[in-house]
């Protein structure tokens, strides 16, 4: 099924449910990278804004706002490596290399980079190697390479994903982390909710990966923990006030160091900012990208 998926989605254009009326076109294809393939979708004109998903997730996360932004900007989201139809994450890389390779590939000089968790540390990494290319990071409650940081005290659902992974049961590994504190504000919404299953257990293989063979992905050297100062772009940083004891941390020192910072809080929302507050979020994002 996923190879008819694929092959459906060279053939046409597949973005994934998100057509309007008199919508531009959407360019879908895959770009090459060290070991694998990155699948991409890509539409509209001018500024050219990167959507770069959550771990555990993929592409689709964006949906409604690869929507509303392809009407105003150039709009590109991918599905990282070992995500979503991207190849697995079965070699050594660096994703923010990845994004390079995707960058050059598609003949893009500069970008907006819109980065939640997992694909805001992607973000930052990709800035501080290559601050030439990155006109401005939205940051949404980031994640970071390297540091020390607050541990976050909702470890149950960790004692279910280790049963699943020991009886090789991938999808019960998946949907033990919906039961997280990363993910289970998010699934107040019953219409949210079902996005986010689907979107999660389609995503299952990531974490037999990990048990098969361990984390390959390389941390940025040096990380970014390090080199906040150095981020000399805008910022704007969104944090949900009910978000994880770690992202609060992280969000405080890219706030504290990072010289041009524009923070944002969003009172009751948890770390899937954009699926627990689209109005709100599309409102921030607006208005920055807008001056």
């Amino acid at each position: 099924m996923r190879v008819f998926i694929l092959l459906l989605c060279l053939v046409v254009a597949c973005d994934r449910g998100t057509d309007t009326v008199d919508a531009p076109p959407v360019d879908t294809g895959r770009v090459a990278v060290p070991g694998g393939s990155l699948l991409y979708e890509s539409s509209g004109q001018g500024q050219t804004v990167i959507l770069l998903h959550g771990g555990n997730l993929d592409a689709r996360m964006w949906d409604n706002e690869f929507a509303w932004l392809r009407t105003q900007h150039h709009v590109i989201r991918y599905d990282a490596r070992g995500y979503g139809l991207s190849s697995a994450a079965d070699t050594v890389f660096a994703a923010h290399d990845d994004l390079l390779a995707l960058m050059r590939a598609l003949d893009v000089p500069r970008a907006t980079l819109i980065g939640l968790s997992m694909g805001g540390r992607i973000a930052m990494d990709f800035a501080l190697a290559n601050p030439e290319m990155v006109d401005r990071l939205i940051l949404v409650a980031p994640g970071i390479s390297g540091g020390t940081w607050a541990e976050d005290s909702d470890t149950l659902w960790l004692n279910e994903a280790r049963r699943a992974a020991q009886q090789q049961d991938s999808i019960g590994v998946a949907l033990s982390w919906l039961k997280s504190a990363y993910i289970r504000t998010a699934l107040r919404d019953s219409t949210v909710a079902a996005r986010v299953r689907e979107i999660v257990v389609d995503n299952a293989d990531f974490w037999m990966g990990l048990v098969r063979h361990q984390d390959l992905e390389r941390e940025a050297n040096p990380p970014a923990a390090g080199r906040l100062s150095q981020l000399n772009v805008p910022i704007l940083l969104l944090v949900g006030t009910d978000d994880t004891p770690f992202i609060h941390d992280v969000a405080a020192a890219i706030e504290r160091q990072a010289p041009r910072v524009q923070r944002i809080d969003l009172d009751g929302v948890g770390h899937m900012v954009n699926l627990e507050a689209p109005a709100e979020f599309r409102a921030a994002v607006t208005s920055f990208l807008s001056r």
